[in-house]
């Protein structure tokens, strides 16, 4: 089986770019953990696991995303804490 290809909304872009800022500010190097925490669960969402949003290992964020046919797109990586009915015009 091929992974499907992977896509990011800009604003889920902007969603892990603003996170790693939090992060990198808290602890040299939790950004970059919280980035790889990120690609591990896009890798597993890739792989075929049948989800439509994960929880992060070590961090306390949720990768949305939907699926389509030949692809999967993030649609928001958040906070767990945070409303996630905000995000549904994007995708």
């Amino acid at each position: 089986m091929n992974p499907f290809a992977v896509v990011f909304l800009p604003e889920a872009r902007d969603d892990i770019d603003s996170a790693f800022l939090y992060y990198e500010r808290q602890q040299a190097g939790l950004g970059y953990r919280f980035s790889r925490a990120v690609q591990d669960q896009v890798t597993r969402i890739q792989n075929g696991q049948d989800v439509r949003a994960v929880c992060l290992r070590r961090f306390p964020c949720v990768v949305y995303y939907r699926t389509g046919a030949e692809q999967i797109v993030v649609i928001a990586v958040q906070h767990g804490s945070r409303d996630w009915s905000h995000w549904l015009p994007r995708g």
